[in-house]
């Protein structure tokens, strides 16, 4: 409670109602959706290490989804938007399309899945069979994330933006044969609010992603815009049997071994038009990511813009 607390002087938000709940437990849930409209559900588990088993992570993942729609159809709320990821969509193929569209689905069955990933394919899909059944007026629609980037409001850190910080601590050797399709958290913002009050996207899917880059692209970026600041970034490419090695000495690098040489490019057409959303360009999304984290001293040995 008193990370989220911590929002109200950050934001300049003092009449902002909190309310503490558990995806694990049902209680609290009726009082926190009583006299709510809208309900954004954007909050599911991710891991800093690799799971035991999946259930970790799917569990809480699908459950919690099921509390949260339960709450909000019993409190008449008009509209769900779920935040899911495209780890939904675009994972599971043994041939990759040449971009992954809303009408895509992740298969769960093949060895480049993993915890996470299907954790984000069972809540999705428990949301969509609850909302199958249900015979009222409660509309419901989903937002498919790329890796999310883009200024920090605290120190609490997702995965995505580590990738970010290591590159300017030069916590890295080099680049390992990684990338995703990214976006900036502010669009993501106003994809949701958007989602939320636009007409007819009752059971519409859309994705909330830009272009997919490499490591190494992202580190050429900050290396070419970042100044003094980015003296430490490293541009050399690893070898995909450096990072497979180093399993050996850091066995959460064992959820990204899957994902080497991997390219996933996501189509987001559906939502500039049905939404008339316009993401800002990659690369100021990169440079705002990296000057907040500096700003906000969260990069090792490095002082702030």
């Amino acid at each position: 409670m008193g990370k989220v607390a911590s929002l109200r002087e950050t934001l300049d938000a003092p009449d902002l109602d909190l309310v503490a709940a558990d995806l694990g437990d049902d209680a609290v849930w009726a009082a926190a959706a009583g006299g709510v409209d809208h309900v954004l559900h954007i909050a599911s588990p991710i891991p800093d290490r690799a799971p035991k088993h999946d259930d970790e992570l799917v569990i809480p993942a699908r459950d919690g989804t099921l509390r949260v729609l339960r709450a909000a159809r019993d409190a008449g709320v008009k509209r769900v938007v779920m935040t899911s990821s495209v780890a939904a969509i675009c994972y599971g193929r043994d041939i990759n399309p040449a971009s992954f569209t809303e009408a895509d689905w992740t298969n769960p069955d093949q060895p480049d899945t993993y915890a996470d990933v299907r954790s984000k394919l069972a809540s999705k899909r428990a949301a969509r069979d609850f909302m199958a059944t249900e015979e009222g007026a409660m509309e419901f629609c989903t937002i498919k994330l790329g890796a999310v980037i883009g200024p920090v409001l605290g120190r609490d850190l997702s995965a995505s933006l580590e990738v970010i910080r290591k590159l300017l601590g030069g916590k890295l050797p080099g680049c390992p044969r990684l990338g995703f399709p990214l976006v900036d958290v502010r669009d993501v913002a106003d994809m949701h609010l958007r989602a939320m009050t636009a007409p007819d996207v009752n059971g519409e899917r859309s994705i909330a992603a830009g272009p997919f880059l490499w490591m190494r692209d992202t580190a050429e970026i900050l290396k070419l815009r970042g100044g003094a600041q980015a003296k430490k970034v490293p541009v050399r490419t690893l070898p995909d049997w450096m990072i497979r090695a180093s399993v050996l000495f850091d066995p959460t690098v064992r959820m990204v071994t899957s994902e080497l040489g991997r390219e996933r490019h996501c189509n987001a057409s559906h939502a500039r038009t049905m939404l008339g959303w316009t993401p800002r360009p990659v690369e100021e999304s990169i440079v705002d990511c990296a000057k907040s984290l500096l700003a906000a001293q969260l990069v090792t040995g490095q002082a702030g813009y």
